[in-house]
Order: C-alpha cells, then sequence, then structure tokens
C-alpha cells in the first residue's frame, strides 16, 4: 500500500483509537488530538498542488479482488483534488470549531468524533476511488456515518427522523447507483472509471446505455439533494451544527456532484445527459430558494439555500455536458458553464461553511434558532454580523464576494445554452435563462430576510430562553472568519486558484476535449461590460429589494406561513404505508409454524428452478452413462426411502428421532459407498450431534398433540413434497446430463484440475470450501459469529434482570 492509500484509510484508524484516547485523556478534549489528522491530510494534499496544474496525474494500484475486477486504486487529478481539499480543509476548521461548540463534560464526544471521521474518511475514498465498486462501499459509508451524526442526539425524535429519512433516500439512490455501474460493467466488462471513459464511445453506442445512466444519476440526485429527492436535508439540520456545515455545505452533499462531474467523460455529449442534469438542476434551484424564503429557522434557511445551491451546480454540470458534443476545447460556450460549476463548487464550500457555523454560534448564544424571536444582534454580537454579513452577501450575488463572480458565470452559462444550436434549444432554451433568473432573486430575497431578521431592528431579550446574550469566545469565530476571509479573498482575487485548482479540475471533467499540453483560458473578472449579465443582476437586486420592502404585506400569506415542504407529506404517507404494507406481509409469513415457513421455502425454490428450466429448455436426460448399481446398494437405499417413509405416520416422539436419525446414519453410509469418506464424516458428527442433542432436550420438550390437517393443507403438502422431490431429481440427472456432453464444460473437471495449481490441496471439497468459496464460507463464520455474540448478549441480559448498559 502507498502513503495514499494510508491517507485514504487513515480517518478510518483513526476512528478506531478515539475511544481509548477519550478514555485515558479525559481531562483534554478530544478534538485536539483529531484536528491533527485533517490539517496533515489537507497539508499533505497541497503537495500535489505542482503535479496536477501540469496537466498529470498520480494513480496508485492495489489488487483487491481482480479476479471480479474490483481493486482499490487511487487516482488523483484535478478534480479529486479539489474535492480532497474540500473535504479535508473545511474538516479542520469543522473539528476547531467543534472543539468550542461541543461541551467535554455534557457530550459524548468519543461517538460524535469517531462518527465524523468515518465520514472523512468514506469521502476521502469516494472522491479518490478509480474502481465504481470502491466508489459504492465508501458511497454507503458516507450514508451510515451521516446518519449516525444526524442522529447524535438520538434522545430527540427529530433527530432520529431526519437521521432515518436521510439513510433510507441515500441507500435507495446507493443501490440504484450499484445497478448503474452493474450495467456498465455488463457493456464495457470493466469497473474502472478511467477506462469507461476511454470506451465511452462503446457505451454510448448500447442499448443498456439509457438504463445505466437514469440509475447511476439516481444515486447522484439523491445524495446531492435533487428535486424531489431534496426533502431529506432540510430533516438533517438537527445535527449539531458542525456536523451540518461539514456534511451539508462541503462533503456528502457534493458527493453526488462529484460523481456527475467525474462520469461526464462517460455519458456527456448525450442529449438525455444534458437534458436530465440541466432540467433536474433548474427545478431544484428554484424550488430550494422558494422554499428557503419561507423558512424560519436560520439552519432551514440554510438547509433550503443548499438545494437551491446544488442545484445552481447540478444544471451548470449539465449545460457543460455539451463540451463532449461540440469536442472544441476553444468554444467558450460550454465551457464557462463547466467554469463557473467549479467555481462555485468552492466559493459555495466557504460562505455556506461560514454561514452555518454563524447560525450555531447564534444558536449557541442566545438558545434559538428562530429568526421570528431574534433581531438587533447587530451590536450585541458584531463579528457574528459580519461573518453572517459577508456570507449572505457572497451567497446573494453582491460585489466584491466570490459569489458574485460565480454568479455572473453561472448566468453567462445560462443565457450561452441558447446560442448551442443542440438538443432543440433554440426552440425551448430560452427558459433556461429565464429559470435562473427567478432563482436568483429568491436566492437574494431571502438572504437580506435572514439578515435583517437576525441582526437588525429591535432586540428583545424577553422572547429568548437565556439571560444573557453575548458575542461568541473566539475560539468559535475562529472557523468561521477564517472561511469568512477566504470568501473576500477569492472574491477580490479569483485567479489566484485558476490555473492552480479550478483549470486541472475543468480539464478532468472534460477528458479528451483538449489535446495534450494545451490548457483551458481560466480568466475571472468583476467587470465584463454592460453585459446581459449585468442588467440581470441589476434586475435580480431590483425585485429582490422590491420584495423585502413589500414584505408585510404578503408575510402573513399561506405562501410565507407555511413552512412544511409538500414532498413531506409524499414521504410520510409513502412511508407510513410501507410499514403497514410489511406488517401485513409480515402477519402472512411469520405465522410462528415451521410447517408453513417450509411451504414458502419450496415454493419459492420450486418457481425458480422450473423458471430456470423452462428458460434453458431443461431437464436435458439424456446420453446417462451410469455405472452399475450393486445389490447391497439397493438395499441400503430401499431401507433409507422405508425410514423415510415411516417417520409421517410416527406419534411417538423417541420413535421419530431414532427413525429420523437412522436416515441420518444410512445417508454417510451411502456416502461410504460413493466413496466419500469426508461427507460421510460430516453426516455422521451431524446426525450424532443431533441426536444427542433430541435427547438431551427431549424431558422438555411439549406433548404431542393429535392436530386435525384440512384436506386441502394435505393436498397443498403433497404437492409440494412431490414437486420439489421431482425438481431436486431433474435437476440433478439434468446436471449430470449436460457434464457428459461435449458442448458443456463440467465443473467437476475444472476443480479437479485446478484445485492443486491454485489452491494447493488435493482434497476437492475442502479447497472448495477454503478456496473457490472462501467468501461464502467467510459469510458464514460470520453469521455463526454473530449469533454466537447475540446469545451471549441475551444471557448477559437475563442475568442483569434488565437492560445490559
Amino acid at each position: 500500500m502507498t502513503l495514499l492509500h494510508w491517507a485514504v484509510l487513515s480517518p478510518f484508524i483513526a476512528a478506531i483509537l478515539i475511544p481509548f484516547l477519550y478514555k485515558y485523556l479525559k481531562r483534554i478534549h478530544t478534538g485536539w488530538f483529531v484536528l491533527i489528522l485533517p490539517l496533515a491530510l489537507f497539508i499533505y494534499f497541497l503537495s500535489f498542488i505542482p503535479e496536477t496544474s501540469s496537466g498529470n496525474v498520480v494513480l496508485n494500484n492495489l489488487d483487491w479482488v481482480p479476479s471480479l475486477g474490483i481493486n482499490f486504486n487511487v487516482y488523483i487529478d484535478g478534480l479529486s483534488l479539489l474535492f480532497a481539499l474540500l473535504i479535508t480543509g473545511i474538516g479542520t476548521l469543522v473539528v476547531l470549531y467543534s472543539i468550542y461548540y461541543l461541551s467535554k463534560q455534557k457530550e459524548k464526544l468519543n461517538n460524535f468524533y469517531v462518527y465524523l471521521l468515518m465520514f472523512m474518511g468514506a469521502m476521502l475514498g469516494v472522491v479518490l476511488s478509480d474502481n465504481l465498486i470502491v466508489i459504492y462501499v465508501f458511497w454507503e459509508v458516507t450514508s451510515i456515518a451521516s446518519s449516525l451524526l444526524i442522529s447524535y442526539w438520538y434522545t430527540r425524535e427529530k433527530s432520529i427522523y431526519g437521521a432515518q429519512k436521510s439513510m433510507y433516500i441515500t441507500v435507495f439512490g446507493g443501490l440504484s447507483m450499484l445497478a448503474g455501474f452493474s450495467l456498465l460493467y455488463v457493456i464495457a466488462g470493466t469497473f474502472s472509471i478511467r477506462e469507461l471513459i476511454a470506451n465511452a464511445d462503446l457505451i454510448m453506442a448500447s442499448s443498456l446505455f439509457i438504463p445505466a445512466m437514469i440509475l447511476v444519476l439516481l444515486g447522484a440526485f439523491t445524495k446531492s439533494a435533487q428535486f424531489p429527492f431534496h426533502i431529506w436535508l432540510p430533516d438533517a439540520m438537527e445535527a449539531p451544527t458542525p456536523v451540518s456545515a461539514y456534511l451539508h455545505s462541503a462533503t456528502m452533499v457534493k458527493a453526488g456532484i462529484y460523481l456527475v462531474a467525474r462520469l461526464t467523460g462517460v455519458f456527456g455529449g448525450a442529449p438525455e445527459w444534458f437534458w436530465i442534469i440541466t432540467i433536474a438542476g433548474l427545478i431544484t434551484l428554484i424550488w430550494g430558494s422558494i422554499s428557503a424564503v419561507r423558512q424560519k429557522d436560520l439552519k432551514g434557511i440554510l438547509a433550503y439555500s443548499t438545494v437551491s445551491q446544488l442545484g445552481l451546480i447540478m444544471s451548470l454540470l449539465g449545460a457543460g455536458s455539451a463540451a463532449f458534443y461540440f469536442q472544441d476545447g476553444d468554444s467558450p460556450l460550454y465551457m464557462t458553464a463547466i467554469l463557473a460549476a467549479v467555481f462555485h463548487l468552492i466559493n459555495h464550500a466557504t460562505f455556506k461553511g461560514s454561514l452555518f457555523m454563524a447560525a450555531g454560534i447564534i444558536d449557541h448564544e442566545t438558545g434559538t434558532r428562530d429568526i421570528r424571536k431574534l433581531g438587533g444582534l447587530m451590536t450585541i454580537m458584531p463579528v457574528t454580523a459580519t461573518i453572517s454579513l459577508i456570507g449572505l452577501a457572497s451567497m446573494a450575488g453582491l460585489p466584491p464576494f466570490n459569489g458574485f463572480l460565480s454568479k455572473e458565470l453561472f448566468l453567462t452559462g445560462m443565457l450561452s445554452v441558447t446560442e448551442y444550436g443542440i438538443f432543440n434549444l433554440e426552440a425551448i432554451g430560452f427558459i433556461i435563462p429565464i429559470i435562473a433568473f427567478i432563482a436568483s432573486v429568491f436566492t437574494f430575497l431571502y438572504c437580506i430576510l435572514m439578515f435583517y431578521k437576525t441582526f437588525m431592528g429591535k432586540f428583545d431579550i424577553s422572547k429568548l430562553k437565556v439571560k444573557h446574550v453575548h458575542e461568541a469566545p473566539i475560539g468559535m469565530l475562529i472557523s468561521p472568519i477564517i472561511l469568512a476571509v477566504l470568501v473576500v479573498l477569492f472574491g477580490l482575487f479569483p485567479n489566484l486558484l485558476a490555473y492552480s485548482i479550478i483549470e486541472p479540475a475543468m480539464a478532468a471533467i472534460a477528458p479528451g476535449i483538449l489535446s495534450p499540453g494545451e490548457f483551458f483560458d481560466v480568466h475571472i473578472t468583476h467587470w465584463h461590460g454592460f453585459s446581459a449579465e449585468l442588467f440581470m443582476t441589476l434586475g435580480i437586486i431590483v425585485l429582490g429589494v422590491l420584495l423585502f420592502i413589500t414584505f408585510r404585506k404578503w408575510e402573513n400569506t399561506a405562501f410565507y406561513r407555511g413552512e412544511q415542504d409538500l414532498f413531506n407529506y409524499a414521504y410520510d404517507y409513502g412511508y407510513d404505508g410501507l410499514i403497514k404494507g410489511s406488517q401485513w406481509l409480515t402477519r402472512i409469513q411469520m405465522t410462528g409454524r415451521l410447517r408453513d415457513y417450509f411451504i414458502y421455502m419450496c415454493t419459492f425454490i420450486m418457481l425458480i428452478m422450473g423458471y430456470t428450466m423452462y428458460r434453458y429448455n431443461l431437464p436435458l436426460i439424456q446420453n446417462l452413462d451410469l455405472s452399475p448399481i450393486p445389490v447391497y446398494t439397493w438395499f441400503v437405499i430401499l431401507v433409507f426411502l422405508g425410514s423415510i417413509l415411516t417417520i409421517p405416520f410416527l406419534n411417538n416422539r423417541i420413535a421419530i428421532i431414532i427413525t429420523t436419525g437412522v436416515s441420518g446414519f444410512l445417508v454417510a453410509l451411502l456416502f461410504v459407498l460413493f466413496r466419500a469418506p469426508d461427507l460421510a464424516l460430516t453426516q455422521l458428527l451431524i446426525e450424532t450431534v443431533s441426536v444427542v442433542l433430541f435427547m438431551l432436550v427431549f424431558y422438555h420438550l411439549p406433548k404431542l398433540k393429535k392436530v386435525k390437517t384440512p384436506p386441502k393443507m394435505k393436498t397443498i403438502k403433497l404437492i409440494i413434497s412431490i414437486g420439489f422431490g421431482l425438481m431436486i431429481t431433474l435437476g440433478s440427472l439434468s446436471a449430470f446430463s449436460m457434464g457428459q456432453e461435449a458442448n458443456y464444460e463440467s465443473i467437476s473437471e475444472y476443480y479437479t484440475e485446478n484445485s492443486k495449481e491454485k489452491a494447493g490441496g488435493y482434497n476437492i471439497v475442502n479447497v472448495i470450501l477454503v478456496d473457490f468459496r472462501g467468501l461464502d464460507t467467510m459469510l458464514e463464520v460470520l453469521v455463526v459469529s454473530l449469533a454466537v455474540l447475540t446469545v451471549v448478549s441475551l444471557i448477559r441480559l437475563r442475568f442483569k434482570g434488565g437492560e445490559d448498559v
């Protein structure tokens, strides 16, 4: 393993160590130890900037399951480096902020930092992995870790609700994404992103292209809270503010953005990709901005603003995907959209991170986030007010802050869409800049409302639960101040990042567009002359101010009073329906009768085998070259059948146990006769243990009761018994017959030929269990281990007479 692999895995290693540090070093806040790791990783990733800015790529390979094409290959180019720097850089500031935000006396800090480090490592794995399956593994870890962080205050009902909602929606998307990855493998025969990009023409020509694309986008849209999957993100605000600042401004919600940007090289250029992403992004943009205006909670406003801003970035990536249609690196049209997407990705992390931290400070010092109870905090909390003013002005798109520059680029990109001359944009493309303009007006409005309602007006201490309000301690202010400084710095000097961060990321999003040695022209300025974008900005400000001035006229309308997102009702009704449906299905299945469980299992197996036989024209019972069966073997078989047929007619439990044991020992004898001593030994051990156990518990078993079985149930049992036996017999004979055909390769011959060479063993059965089916055996051991742990836990619980705490 290389240092880059260790960089990805180091947060997980640190997460394992945190409980020990927390236990033995209680006098020191655990965050001080955690802070070292993201800071070190941030510095480490900074060292790759010269490499990526030169157009080079760093690739370190590590075989994991090479037979399945699954390898832990880490891959750093401009795009992955940008995200790695955001994950570790913002992560450092969040950990520093959390040290002062979370009390070591009141909070379970070991849990918090374990979850946070898990999430950080998973995000690094997502953005640095080249293999789709490895990405999926880390992707799902982000869902698990984020749910744990959201439910950190697990005694609150809303925290549990938010965690469950985020888990259900993002895991649904993750499973859909896995199906899409599988289809890509079927098409191209590889899980490597680099190889998929190289085979983009082959993928686009496949009939599976559209299904694969839609399934992958489901994963991206659910993770990045795109409409209508956005409903989980506002409820995730029940997490501690450091979590909100990290997960929902710079990391988790950006995972879907990363996936779309990374796979643009695979799907880009297709009209379906362009339209789905652009329309989904624009709808998310306008829906999020309108919903943010209706919120009264500071973090609620920021949550919907995040939804809106994610839609903005997504729409830009959709518009920029036209790069693969034109295949012209000098065209400014689509490259403006990609430039705006990358630049706003950075800007959003800075201003939204500072705003979340400022909201947390206000909540921490005043005891509320309700803007109806706040007001007049400008003179009491001047530093927090300044941080909020900078962040909100940037998000609203006002100069000279960085948000103004990326917003201007966004408007340019949306206006340029109408000039593409592709995908029927000349007919309906005019709608795109209109939606962008309306959404920007509402963005300006919720920014000015949030600042005015919080910091302006009259301060009324009677509305608050606390007796004294003051500015936050300097330790809690350091992180948001740093982010606010970056907002100003990137606004005044935007080209600081032009060719070190932004241009390499653009080149990674659009691979193959430029010739070797060429670079995209990245030059960001405040003044572009009297352009359409400038007049749109002026219109946004004027309309936003008018709506703010007339606020009192419409603040009592149903539009403003209603905070609940309409799609939450659909989720709640759907969730309740699923619970009721699962309860109904469970009542049908879980009857408590072993007989019914066997009926379900046997019926399912019969249906699967029956369909398989029908699908592949089985059974093929022909040319059965069978060895002659000696008379004594027939005698054993007849005795075995006799013992089996006797069991249903016995009413004495002792007789049933003995007869069942006899049938088992006769099976062992058959294994001996067929020269399978290992199987015979295993069967003897199992039967001996089973009979002994039955006899040991015999005294505690209830008496047998004669139950009258309805004729209908007897008929069902008879049909299933005969049908199941017939299926097994036909399947076995078909397998034997196919093994003797020249057209079919016998699996037994494969094991015979390869057991010694590939697994180093002569005993084929042992080799199959340990090597060829080693993963299956390992999972079986895991299941048994979990069962043992469960039994031990239940025993301890019973001994203590209550909850095992």
